[in-house]
């Protein structure tokens, strides 16, 4: 790759190169290379062919001295302010100081996060997520505009293996929910034995007030899961992100459909939506599986642990025919 001059250069190193090595005088050269005889008598004595820096020979990042940075440093650690009470501490002390250089100067000296000490003044172990095996299963309703038209998309994503299972209906309703659940547990070859879901009443009566929840009955639901042995989890009330993989999985879903792509009826998208998930759960390396596709990731489980399936993953595999 060639060096980068100066905007307004006429030479190029070569030509400099030239110059400073040829015993022609400075009239012969600037008619030869057609530049001003000044232009010459520089590149001639220069001892360089490169451009100069530009800018400041010694810049400053900031206009606080050293020794105002060490105060702020020093001041940030031993008190454990945040940012704005740090600055209105010092602000008198340091005229320089803006809120903006403060939170440069402590990034610059990795201070700006406090590490998170326990009672004894040092940092808590971190907390791993507890291992699950396969069958534990996200399941969320999320909303999708065709034109005017209004669907609902409901979605099925393992936390292990993150297999996934979509299907789209323009209501959302406990029937559909229950026959949502029969079509899921039909489709993985792996045994469900948890599901996690919102407070929806599609799936639970949790949130429903006595007087209006129906007596002496089940959420249909609920009854499905209790027939193939699952326990049913819910999320903390309006706390959306405790069923983050789901959720991340609609985004995605999204991501490459409806927000991308233009269809004229349900049926072509869900032609691509079986497609994307066809693409998704059979071919597409995932970074949390060490980059392998679901599926792969199905097959290795079940030739370490096959009790945990209820038929071999490998005869779901769609073949040439």
């Amino acid at each position: 790759m060639g060096s980068i001059h100066h905007a307004n250069a006429k030479t190029t190193a070569r030509i400099r190169k030239e110059i400073q090595d040829s015993k022609e005088t400075i009239t012969q050269l600037a008619e030869r290379f057609s530049i001003n005889h000044k232009t010459v008598l520089y590149w001639k004595h220069a001892g360089r062919v490169t451009d100069k820096k530009s800018g400041p020979k010694n810049p400053r990042s900031t206009v606080l001295t050293a020794s105002e940075e060490q105060i702020i440093v020093e001041f940030r650690r031993l008190t454990k302010f945040s940012l704005d009470d740090v600055f209105v501490s010092l602000r008198d002390q340091i005229p320089a100081l803006t809120r903006s250089n403060l939170h440069r100067c402590l990034k610059r000296h990795g201070v700006s996060r406090l590490p998170v000490l326990d009672e004894n003044g040092k940092r808590p172990a971190r907390k791993k997520f507890k291992d699950y095996d396969i069958g534990y299963v996200h399941i969320d309703i999320t909303e999708i505009r065709l034109g005017k038209r209004k669907l609902y998309l409901f979605v099925g994503i393992d936390r292990v293996c993150k297999y996934a299972y979509a299907e789209l209906h323009e209501r959302m309703t406990q029937e559909i929910a229950r026959d949502f659940l029969g079509n899921l547990i039909a489709d993985c070859p792996f045994k469900i034995h948890k599901i996690l879901t919102d407070n929806g009443a599609q799936f639970t009566y949790a949130l429903l007030a006595e007087h209006l929840r129906p007596k002496n009955k089940v959420h249909m639901f609920d009854r499905l899961c209790k027939e193939h042995k699952i326990e049913h989890r819910l999320t903390k009330f309006r706390h959306p992100w405790t069923n983050g993989q789901v959720e991340i999985m609609n985004k995605k879903i999204k991501a490459h459909t409806t927000k991308r792509y233009h269809y004229e009826t349900p049926e072509s998208l869900k032609k691509h939506l079986m497609a994307y998930l066809l693409a998704y759960n059979f071919q597409r390396p995932l970074k949390a599986l060490k980059y392998k596709p679901p599926y792969d990731k199905i097959i290795e489980i079940y030739e370490q642990k096959p009790k945990l399936f209820h038929c071999n993953p490998s005869q779901k595999i769609v073949g040439l025919n």
